[in-house]
C-alpha cells in the first residue's frame, strides 16, 4: 500500500486547499488522519490514483511531500494483538516510522505500518499480511 505524507506549516484552510486540489484532479481520499504538531501540519493519506496525487500535490511550493510504502496487516481486534507486533519490530532493531489503525470491526483490525527497511519487515510480519 502506498501512502503520501504532508507536512506544512499548520495555517487555518490547509485541509480545504489539500482536499480541494485533489477533488479538481479527481482523485479520491481513501484514508486521511491529520494532526498539528507545534505550528506544523502532519497529513498521512492513502488516494485512489496514486501517481497523480503526488503530481497535484507537487504544485504546491509550501508543501513537503513524502512518499512511502506502508505494509498492510490484520491482526486480532483485542488488547496486545499491536504490541505483539511491535515487539517483532524492537527485537528485529526495525523502527516504525509510522502506525496506522485503518479499520477495526470486533473481530479483525487492519493495520498500515511503514518502517526504513520493507524487505526485512515484510519477513517479520508475512504471517499477518493483507495481501
Amino acid at each position: 500500500m502506498k501512502q503520501i505524507t504532508i507536512i506544512g506549516e499548520d495555517r487555518s484552510g490547509m485541509m480545504a486547499e489539500i482536499s480541494s486540489a485533489l477533488a479538481e484532479g479527481g482523485i479520491n481520499i481513501e484514508t486521511l488522519d491529520a494532526e498539528t504538531i507545534q505550528e506544523w501540519t502532519v497529513m498521512i493519506l492513502t488516494v485512489d490514483r496514486y501517481d497523480d496525487a503526488i503530481r497535484v500535490l507537487q504544485q504546491n511550493p509550501d508543501l513537503r511531500i513524502i512518499t512511502d510504502d506502508a505494509i498492510l496487516l490484520r491482526l486480532e481486534d483485542r488488547p496486545g494483538a499491536l504490541a505483539k507486533i511491535a515487539k517483532r519490530f524492537k527485537d528485529a532493531n526495525i523502527n516504525m516510522r509510522s502506525v496506522r489503525i485503518i479499520r477495526r470491526d470486533g473481530q479483525d483490525a487492519l493495520v498500515a505500518i511503514s518502517t526504513e527497511r520493507s524487505s526485512a519487515a515484510l519477513e517479520l510480519v508475512k504471517d499477518s499480511l493483507v495481501s
